[in-house]
């Protein structure tokens, strides 16, 4: 695995999606189905690592927003980070009145969170990791360590399986985010691997599941 200064220039500078080819084609009953999910069932390995609300936190690639509208529920300051149209515009009509702050960004790179935005305290990537290739990951860690303050947490979903609805899908490797995140001053507070899918009709679908803690400013 390349060092951070190895990866390519163009993989940290894109704000392309690639990842999200085919949800375009089964956007409305991809958000009928989203939206009914339960936040504390899907990602029940990452409530211990909460911090109190009214802590700041993101969800990066939101979807149909189910999981940020659970979170402002809890008492939390939600950004949620999502590059569909399609699926921000049935967030906000589905949890409008939550408080959440809505932008449309994509990763790795989430250029709409400046620095006039909090640094967070915690931040979920729920089934967004195998949409990005392995530059784009070790970049999207460096960003997101960036955006944590020191002892927040980043919670993150690792896919491996047959594509579903957005069939433009990358392998994970446990290991390879381990390397990642360390160097970029993350650790490990939280690991399980070889998790069937929480949802029905996945065959061949396993979930890896990580909490990384920024325990310092990383380097190269």
């Amino acid at each position: 695995m390349p060092a951070l200064s190895a990866i390519r220039p163009e993989k940290c500078m894109s704000n392309t999606v690639p990842g999200t080819r085919g949800y375009e084609e089964v956007a409305e009953s991809f958000i009928e189905v989203s939206q009914r999910l339960d936040f504390f069932e899907i990602c029940s390995e990452f409530l211990d690592y909460l911090p109190p609300p009214p802590a700041w936190v993101l969800d990066a690639g939101s979807g149909a927003g189910q999981n940020a509208a659970a979170l402002a529920r809890m008492g939390y300051s939600v950004v949620a980070v999502e590059p569909l149209a399609e699926f921000l515009n049935a967030s906000r009509k589905a949890y409008g009145g939550l408080g959440i702050t809505w932008l449309q960004d994509s990763l790795p790179q989430l250029r709409t969170l400046t620095d006039s935005f909090e640094r967070f305290d915690f931040i979920l990537l729920e089934g967004v990791w195998h949409h990005l290739d392995e530059d784009e990951r070790a970049c999207c860690l460096a960003r997101l360590s960036g955006l944590l303050r020191l002892g927040g947490v980043c919670a993150i979903s690792l896919r491996n399986g047959p594509a579903g609805a957005g069939r433009h899908v990358y392998p994970t490797e446990d290991a390879t985010t381990v390397a990642d995140a360390r160097r970029c001053g993350l650790a490990v507070a939280f690991h399980r691997a070889n998790l069937p899918s929480k949802m029905a009709n996945k065959p061949g679908v396993i979930w890896s599941r990580f909490v990384l803690k920024k325990v310092s400013t990383g380097s190269d």
